[in-house]
């Protein structure tokens, strides 16, 4: 039979007033959420009957029916229809037929569908083998036809899979454990596939398995919600890109949550997080259940005759005290019999600190009845609720978990009212892993490993859960964060001066990654405000670990090597400005021996002249360049790791990865204009990345006018090995003399690989710092990071007629944070009018 027989002979259904009713509701602004997918399914439901009858005559032993979300009543706008055509297995010839009576009318329309024709056997069979088309099979729907073909499937597969549960269960879990894996938290993704991701529809229809089998039951309060609201936004971004898209890409995320009737994209994304939320707790609860009555299971009956007790003939559960009032039973924390959580406000936060000792959940029920029954804590709180809490974030990675339980039943927000403006907020930002409430749990742990390294662990701990908590408020969230840190730690019961500790650590956690990278630490100016800032030695120990547990916890591009080392400089310098040493003015260094050899092969060859020289710290025993200029040394031939010796990412014999605090490189050249563009663009074109650039001008001999510029800067290649020196010298040369358009390669490259559209980035700031530095003006870029932009950069700055003496480039994710320390051509610094001048017109050259 031809499709368009089986068009000709389906035209009596009406297709096109199917399509026409269809179009009519979902373009409809009144109906929407569960009552739109009610309805489109039940429209869908008299079309595909409508099909079915006059395709069948009438005709036993065969019945259409919807399996998967079309079987569960739920149809978003551009979702596929899942349909089985089950028949006896009397007359397969007529089966096909009917099959393509039913199939071709739907394709026709364009609509997905994911269709199969089995017996009931069949059916049976491959459900057994497939995992996925059994879990289908369980929200099976009778459509039309034979409705006791389609009763007795239903029975059966649901006696199959309650019988099988055991086996398939933990097969189950499985899959979910490696969708996580392979698509991430749906909770903390900025563009999370809502059906896929962890958390995420999938999952909860996997609870709703799990609950089909008997064996055990997800928490259902709030579950129903949660799925809820993920369908409503999956069908609004259906309706905004019209096509079958589960991703929620940066780019729609606005227009949804205008569908949604949502504030904008945050709000959306909150809305989103909020739900996987609850749908991955209920996950986390329900395993746990779900191994714990499979262990008791495999127990041989003798055994657990032996083991049992009085109740029942049920085993008795052993309990095992674990501090007053909270006992461990059966892998799980759980309240003592003798627990009074209506008298004993602190039993939450003891039976809290308890469990993450133990490395062991909070069970369900002990939560609830917590969050049901527990007195609030009187304001302020007595010593023992406060060490409670200080050994809960102190106890690493199991603090995560009994967190999650404590905010997963309100308790978080009880201790702490502020947690409810940072909870599953997004971070807008690509270094970012984690929302605000979870990257402060992260940074938490992060610090529980550095409390050996502070003389107050206590204070550590508590600025780690409390640094980014102006997050939920307007403003700067430093600023805002340092007065709610204040009036948290006098909630807790801090001492006025460890509440003003806690309050400096807050205002000011980025002030030492932030100086290290963007300022001249050579500058007394730059380590004065430091110490002020800090006030104190103990104080600027505690800062330091924090900043270093605050970028480990937000992701691997806020921290590396190379930025803890400069963090460690800075902090050796401020401590002895704090211990009474003076600071040192600022000299310039004496050239090396190198540096001397480099301006007089410069100055001989009237060309520039390179050097490289590796940046890791290598095994003792490991070889070590001896020619700077010899480029073998660190690019030669790769090694069995497929990198060559001189790679950052090299492995030393021992098997280790050193990580790469960069190279550097060494650039003598003779005075001229427009060195600065010209290093940095020949750079951009072989994908260095640039960490830090010196510049200064050396003297020549005596009796020898003129001057060599040396450049000394740090760069990493962006990926594969670093490229010769005699290949970046011939691109210097034809940069410096013209015939190397830097800004056209750059351009054509950018033209080859175009970027894929997202967002738009917010528009570059340039601006003075001020009084950052006695010696110099210093120049800040934010900007958006791209191929070119230290190029672009260099060049502003040379239009504007400045002297660059030092840049600080930072670079976290999509962002640029760069520091230009210029001076007139005579050294000093630029007056005010000037240098703001200066900022107005790199800031225009960058937004034209």
């Amino acid at each position: 039979m031809t499709r368009t027989d089986v068009t000709e002979e389906t035209e009596g259904s009406e297709p096109g007033g199917y399509a026409a009713a269809r179009l009519r509701l979902l373009t409809e602004g009144a109906r929407s959420g569960p009552p739109r997918r009610r309805a489109l399914a039940e429209l869908t439901d008299d079309w595909l009957a409508g099909l079915f009858g006059a395709a069948t005559g009438g005709h036993t032993g065969v019945s259409l029916v919807a399996v998967g979300g079309y079987g569960r009543g739920e149809l978003s706008p551009r979702s596929d229809l899942d349909l089985l055509l089950l028949h006896d297995g009397r007359d397969d010839k007529a089966v096909a037929a009917l099959a393509d009576r039913l199939w071709y009318p739907v394709w026709d329309l364009g609509l997905d569908l994911d269709h199969s024709v089995r017996t009931p056997q069949q059916a049976r069979k491959t459900a057994g083998e497939d995992l996925k088309v059994q879990l289908g099979l369980l929200d099976a729907r009778h459509l039309a036809g034979d409705l006791g073909l389609t009763s007795a499937l239903r029975t059966a597969v649901l006696a199959d899979w309650r019988n099988q549960a055991p086996k398939r269960l933990p097969e189950l879990r499985d899959l979910c454990a490696e969708r996580a894996e392979r698509q991430g938290e749906l909770r903390f993704l900025l563009e999370p596939d809502l059906k896929e991701a962890r958390g995420g529809l999938r999952d909860a229809t996997a609870l709703r398995a799990v609950a089909a089998s008997w064996l055990a039951d997800a928490p259902r309060e709030g579950l129903a919600d949660a799925r809820r609201r993920l369908l409503d936004v999956r069908d609004a971004l259906h309706l905004a890109t019209g096509r079958a898209t589960d991703r929620l890409a940066l780019q729609e995320q606005d227009e949804v949550a205008a569908g949604l009737g949502l504030l904008d994209g945050d709000a959306l994304l909150r809305q989103v997080y909020e739900a996987a939320r609850v749908i991955s707790y209920a996950g986390d609860v329900t395993w746990r259940e779900v191994g714990r009555v499979l262990r008791s299971r495999s127990v041989r009956p003798r055994l657990r005759a032996m083991m049992s007790g009085r109740n029942g003939g049920k085993p008795a559960a052993e309990r095992s005290p674990l501090a007053e009032g909270v006992v461990e039973q059966d892998g799980e924390v759980v309240l003592a019999r003798t627990a009074r959580p209506e008298r004993d406000p602190v039993l939450p936060l003891r039976a809290a600190a308890a469990a993450a000792q133990a490395g062991l959940p909070l069970s369900l029920h002990a939560v609830r009845r917590l969050a049901a029954t527990a007195r609030p804590l009187p304001t302020p709180w007595p010593a023992e609720a406060r060490e409670q809490l200080v050994t809960l974030l102190g106890s690493g990675r199991p603090t995560v978990q009994v967190w999650e339980a404590l905010e997963a039943e309100g308790l978080v927000t009880r201790l702490l009212p502020d947690w409810e403006r940072v909870r599953c907020r997004p971070q807008r930002n690509a270094v970012h892993l984690w929302t605000v409430d979870r990257h402060l749990i992260e940074t938490a742990v992060r610090a529980a490993g550095f409390t050996r390294r502070v003389h107050r662990p206590d204070l550590l701990l508590v600025a780690a859960l409390l640094h980014d908590i102006g997050k939920g408020w307007p403003g700067d969230h430093s600023v805002a964060g340092e007065t709610i840190a204040r009036d948290v730690a006098a909630r807790f019961g801090f001492d006025r001066a460890d509440a003003a500790v806690l309050a400096t650590l807050v205002r000011h956690h980025l002030l030492l990654v932030e100086t290290a990278t963007r300022r001249d630490l050579d500058d007394p100016a730059t380590v004065r405000a430091v110490a002020a800032a800090v006030g104190t030695e103990r104080t600027l120990e505690l800062l330091h670990a924090l900043t270093e547990a605050d970028a480990l916890a937000t992701g691997p591009a806020a921290w590396s090597s190379w930025r803890g080392s400069l963090v460690a400089d800075l902090v050796k310098r401020v401590a002895g400005v704090l211990a009474g040493e003076p600071a040192a003015e600022a000299e310039a260094a004496a050239p090396t021996a190198e540096h001397e050899r480099l301006a007089v092969e410069a100055f001989r060859t009237g060309g520039p002249v390179l050097a490289l020289r590796a940046q890791t710290e290598p095994p003792a025993d490991s070889p070590q360049p001896s020619d700077l200029s010899d480029l073998s040394a660190l690019s030669g031939p790769a090694d069995a790791s497929g990198r060559s010796p001189g790679d950052p990412g090299a492995v030393d014999p021992a098997g280790n990865v050193p990580e790469p605090l960069g190279v550097e490189l060494l650039i003598a050249v003779p005075d001229q204009a427009g060195v600065l563009p010209a290093v940095a663009g020949v750079l951009a074109l072989h994908r260095l990345t640039v960490r830090t650039a010196e510049l200064r001008s050396l003297p020549l001999p005596d009796g020898v006018d003129g001057s060599v510029l040396l450049l000394d800067w740090r760069v990493a290649a962006q990926y594969g090995s670093l490229p010769q020196v005699a290949r970046l010298r011939a691109d210097l040369v034809r940069a410096l003399d013209g015939t190397l358009d830097i800004a056209g390669r750059l351009a054509e490259r950018d033209a080859a690989h175009p970027r894929r559209r997202g967002v738009e980035p917010p528009p570059p700031r340039v601006t003075v710092a001020p009084a950052a530095s006695r010696l110099a003006t210093v120049i800040e870029v934010r900007a958006q990071d791209a191929p070119g932009l230290l190029f672009r950069l260099g060049r502003a700055l040379e239009a504007a007629g400045v002297r660059v003496r030092s840049a600080h480039v930072s670079t976290l994710g999509a962002n640029a944070v760069d520091a230009f320390y210029v001076t007139r051509g005579e050294g000093v610094p630029l007056p005010g009018e000037e240098a703001a001048s200066v900022a107005r017109e790199v800031e225009e050259s960058l937004r034209g």
